[in-house]
């Protein structure tokens, strides 16, 4: 397997220090305030109606290289930080009760001290109001949906063999809740257990939170980045995260749990491998 340092010299060369020094909002600090309303029902029908409270954009950054995802940095209540406890939980964003808010999984593991969420947004048509880095204020849901359930399928014994190895599986923004989980601590990657990300994106400059893979691997998480559209002097994997998660195969299938989010073709497909190889259904998580 060709090394990580190697593969991603290209991004590294390009400068990750512009990942986290792009265009930056002046914060605005208010009073938080926490409404409910009638007209705020969820879409999609995910979860429980949303209570709103009242937040401030501390910043906005360049996601990757390629411009197509933002980091925002969100100053949030502090009793939502605290609803903030298992890595793949998400909350609501909206800038007012007239705009249809998007759902956004949180890029930051939990920290009840620590009121600001930080969240990885790919740009679309409809999230212009929050990607283009004007916004200042904005209304936050509580923090909604179960996350991955780590301690229940992974760390117990339900299974009678022990969770010895965890894949981790991205395709784009959807690192955002696997990033969580890598540096919550929660997946106890630093004794015995093995931990592998693969992690999809079109091209290098696709890749987002670069700068933090160093971290990651010292951690005990090995990066694998895979690319579709990989530039010549791409020098890593290729095609899509199930591709090669079937080239390597998976390791001792009764004693590995699995942590995934993306697409619903590269979810499904995972599944189906790690299933057949003999992995418990059971410890295949999805944080939706």
């Amino acid at each position: 397997m060709v090394s990580l340092k190697s593969a991603l010299s290209f991004v590294l060369l390009a400068g990750t220090t512009s990942i986290s020094s792009a265009f930056t909002a002046a914060p605005r600090y208010h009073a938080v305030g926490t409404t409910s309303s009638s007209n705020s029902c969820l879409f999609m029908g995910w979860g429980p109606d949303p209570i709103w409270s009242s937040s401030s954009v501390e910043n906005t950054q360049m996601g990757n290289l390629s411009k197509e995802c933002v980091v925002v940095n969100l100053e949030i209540p502090p009793e939502t930080a605290k609803e903030f406890s298992v890595p793949g939980q998400y909350v609501q964003l909206r800038p007012n009760e007239d705009t249809k808010p998007i759902f956004l999984a949180i890029a930051s593991p939990p920290d009840a001290e620590n009121a600001r969420f930080e969240f990885l947004i790919k740009k679309t048509d409809d999230n212009t109001w929050l990607t283009d880095g004007s916004a200042t204020t904005l209304e936050v849901s509580q923090v909604l949906g179960g996350g991955f359930p780590v301690k229940e399928e992974l760390d117990s014994l339900k299974y009678d063999f022990p969770c010895q190895n965890i894949l981790l599986f991205a395709a784009g923004s959807g690192i955002s809740p696997i990033r969580s989980a890598i540096e919550s601590g929660d997946l106890q990657t630093s004794g015995a257990r093995t931990a592998r990300l693969y992690y999809g994106a079109r091209t290098e400059a696709d890749l987002s939170f670069v700068d933090k893979f160093p971290a990651w691997e010292k951690s005990g998480v090995e990066v694998v980045p895979v690319l579709s559209q990989p530039s010549e002097s791409w020098q890593g994997r290729t095609g899509y995260v199930q591709n090669a998660l079937e080239e390597d195969g998976v390791p001792v299938p009764r004693n590995t749990g699995a942590l995934m989010c993306g697409m619903k073709g590269m979810t499904e497909a995972i599944t189906d491998i790690l299933t057949k190889a003999g992995t418990f259904e059971g410890r295949i998580l999805t944080n939706f």
